[in-house]
């Protein structure tokens, strides 16, 4: 099954110029949802981890499975103001502004190794502040799994050059 059939490309969203990549016609088809899921849990065995983190909000939609089917605990990481109690702050750039990303700071202890799962790498600021979150809490990033890259914005190349694993299933 090609996954990117099940991709909808919508011109000019969310502005002019940026050609989006929509995973919700992926979503709505049960056979490539389910077809996705299992290469996920695929790919996740190229990388030793304890944890499963998840950057807001379509990543929980992959990574929640994830953990379910093989019983890691799952961790979010959140836009800022969605997490009550003590939480761990990261600000970064996006491409189209900055934003802020929130964990709670007990989520990870002390040498936690932890996957990251989102559904799209673009430039990778999301990426990398998710693993500045895991770090800050003395955890290990064991690597990320994305379900797109898009490659012409070198997002994956920036986590190599940070030292850092990642994997998508879908390249454009």
């Amino acid at each position: 099954m090609n996954l990117k059939d099940y991709i909808t490309s919508v011109p000019n969203f969310p502005k002019k110029g940026i050609l989006f990549r929509d995973i919700t016609s992926l979503l709505e088809n049960g056979k490539a949802f389910q077809y996705c899921i299992d290469e996920l849990l695929k790919n996740s065995k190229n990388f030793s981890f304890d944890k499963i983190a998840v950057i807001e909000s379509r990543g929980f939609i992959f990574g929640s499975v994830l953990s379910y089917l093989i019983s890691k605990p799952l961790i979010l990481i959140r836009k800022e103001n969605k997490l009550p109690g003590d939480k761990l702050t990261v600000k970064y750039d996006l491409e189209y502004n900055t934003d802020i990303l929130q964990m709670h700071n007990n989520s990870v202890i002390k040498n936690d190794k932890v996957l990251i799962i989102d559904d799209l790498i673009a430039t990778g600021g999301s990426a990398l502040a998710a693993s500045q979150l895991i770090e800050k809490a003395s955890g290990i990033v064991s690597g990320f799994i994305f379900i797109i890259n898009l490659s012409e914005l070198h997002g994956m190349r920036l986590l190599g050059e940070k030292g850092y694993t990642s994997s998508s299933l879908i390249d454009y």
